[in-house]
């Protein structure tokens, strides 16, 4: 099907503003560049966003829009934030007159938005993928537009028409799935693996509540012989956690670390997970089969996260804890499970379960499909 079409194929893909959105926008455009080689992909973002660094290291161009999120609680700055939303319409539209798409990808926040927009408007055929068991405002009002939905959940025609809908999970970094050598994995983090390892992550730029949970629980984390925990903090905390943790004995098993490069060799050596309740992480941890505690964010748009981690925790594949519970409940509940084999097991068996194999490419097959 690939050979009968033109060379020089144009892919519009637009996305970003965190991690859980650039991440499969990279993992897709991959796919795409690997089935159609010829084809160039250029890359629409928000200004000032973590994609404007992250796109070009990957090996893609990028473009930025001026545009940014609503204020809720400054209304009168939502005047700018207007005329930004203008202009970056018509910067979008203006972009993909010049670049002539054959066809346009969104995977969310607010450039996609615009990009979208601006690509439906002009008859470009448009994909836009949900990561969320909660669609997002952008996709919601994208859905009667675009031609197709790739999601990660069932029950999705709650939010968009069932007959564009198709299931293909979230695309996941694609060093993750690959085979690790455990012994280096532990030597990184100067771990033992004769004991049971905890990792805690709480996404690039940190958790002030997973990180206020883990600090009040550290000396007991620290006094379990047989117990090491591997604790990103995120750049922002990681002065003030360090300063907080400065006390604790050397040998005390307990490596505090503003951010892990890499992240294959955390998920090998951890038995258990406690994570934020993103889409892109919880994707991650299905297809790996780690038994995860998860704290969602209650701070994101429409509360998804809460969502995301239900349709987990009541499969019995993860175990909740709300965020207004995590400083007095999340240690002793890691403890606990860390030391239930049993249920380290079932966790592990219940969340496998939930795995979307090969979405990159699965969400690739779709695109090409649409390039008339």
């Amino acid at each position: 099907m690939i050979n009968n079409m033109k060379k020089n194929i144009h892919i519009l893909v637009s996305g970003g503003g965190t991690g859980g959105h650039i991440f499969p926008a990279v993992s897709i455009a991959n796919a795409l560049k690997e089935k159609m080689p010829d084809s160039e992909i250029l890359f629409v973002g928000a200004e000032g966003r973590m994609e404007m660094e992250r796109v070009p290291a990957a090996g893609y161009k990028i473009k930025g829009l001026p545009i940014q999120g609503f204020n809720r609680a400054n209304k009168l700055a939502n005047i700018k934030v207007l005329f930004r939303l203008f202009k970056s319409l018509l910067m979008a539209r203006s972009i993909v007159k010049e670049f002539k798409p054959d066809v346009a990808v969104g995977v969310g926040g607010y450039a996609s938005g615009a990009a979208l927009w601006a690509a439906s408007s002009l008859n470009v055929p448009s994909l836009i993928q949900e990561q969320n068991s909660y669609a997002g405002v952008t996709n919601k009002l994208l859905a009667k537009k675009v031609s197709k939905i790739c999601v990660a959940y069932d029950n999705m025609e709650r939010f968009f028409p069932a007959d564009k809908i198709i299931k293909t999970g979230n695309p996941v970094r694609q060093n993750l799935c690959a085979q690790v050598d455990k012994e280096l994995a532990y030597k990184e983090f100067g771990f033992d693996p004769s004991k049971k390892t905890i990792v805690v992550i709480g996404g690039s730029l940190g958790a002030r509540t997973v990180n206020n949970s883990l600090l009040a629980g550290v000396r007991k984390l620290a006094a379990e012989q047989d117990v090491q925990v591997l604790w990103q903090t995120g750049k922002i905390y990681i002065d003030e956690m360090r300063a907080k943790t400065s006390d604790l004995p050397a040998d005390s098993g307990v490596v505090v670390t503003d951010f892990i490069s890499r992240m294959d060799y955390a998920y090998t050596v951890a038995d258990l997970v406690v994570s934020r309740a993103g889409a892109s992480s919880i994707s991650e941890l299905c297809l790996l089969g780690k038994p995860v505690i998860l704290v969602p964010s209650p701070n994101v748009a429409e509360d998804h996260q809460t969502k995301n981690a239900l349709a987990l925790s009541t499969k019995d594949a993860a175990i909740l804890i709300h965020d207004k519970d995590a400083v007095a409940q999340l240690v002793d509940t890691a403890l606990l499970t860390i030391r239930d084999e049993a249920k380290l097991k079932s966790l592990s068996e219940n969340i496998s379960k939930l795995a979307e194999k090969d979405s990159a490419n699965r969400i690739a097959d779709e695109v090409i499909k649409l390039i008339k």
